[in-house]
């Protein structure tokens, strides 16, 4: 049976990612190793440094001698140690949680909105998207914390509705920039009418495309 490691850096992630293979690629074992105490030493320290970088290798190579297929990394604020495990381990399939749904993005083509809740993110991701790509940015003020407190409801409405104003811009899908956003999929398509691309569905499909198992 195949094992995919997913690594995590924030709790808010888990949940997302496990259901998205649950629903996509059910047959695939999990594994999750959760250390949330990576974000606040990054924060701490200030830039990613050799003792970061080393704890990224133990992670990943925990996950390796527990038999994992493949490690799918959560948490975008750590690009530079995901792509040196990558590097380190090119016999298995290491991804970036942005990558897939970015590159699904860039074959699209034409606007394409991004929703971010964590307003940092839309400083770092946006330059992972290709240059020529035609690229709307909008933050969905107060739903991080609507998360945070418990009303997903509320979170789920605020991500809607700024997915929405994009799409009055002219855009012709729309990108959920964070693992946590994933669970307003839905409400965002209802609200919307255009596709709508998440980091984990995207994942969840290159990753069975990486190891040979096509949905």
């Amino acid at each position: 049976m195949t094992r995919i490691a997913l690594i995590h850096a924030l709790a808010h992630s888990v949940a997302p990612i496990n259901q998205a293979l649950a629903q996509d690629w059910p047959q695939a074992l999990r594994m999750n190793l959760l250390d949330d105490s990576l974000s606040a030493d990054l924060a701490r320290a200030g830039s990613l440094d050799a003792t970061m970088h080393q704890r990224f290798q133990r992670l990943a190579g925990y996950a390796l001698d527990c038999g994992s297929d493949a490690i799918l990394f959560t948490c975008s604020a750590f690009g530079p140690c995901i792509e040196a495990v990558a590097r380190a381990h090119p016999q298995v399939p290491v991804l970036k949680p942005n990558e897939a749904m970015v590159a699904e993005a860039a074959a699209r083509g034409g606007r394409i909105g991004l929703v971010a809740s964590f307003a940092p993110t839309l400083g770092s991701m946006p330059p992972e998207f290709p240059p020529g790509l035609e690229l709307r940015t909008r933050l969905a003020e107060g739903a991080l914390a609507a998360l945070d407190a418990g009303d997903g409801a509320r979170h789920d409405a605020l991500v809607a509705a700024a997915a929405r104003q994009l799409v009055d811009e002219g855009c012709s899908a729309i990108a959920l920039a964070q693992f946590s956003l994933a669970r307003a999929r839905h409400t965002v398509a209802a609200a919307c009418g255009v596709p709508v691309l998440t980091t984990v569905h995207s994942a969840v499909a290159e990753l069975r495309r990486r190891l040979g198992d096509p949905a």
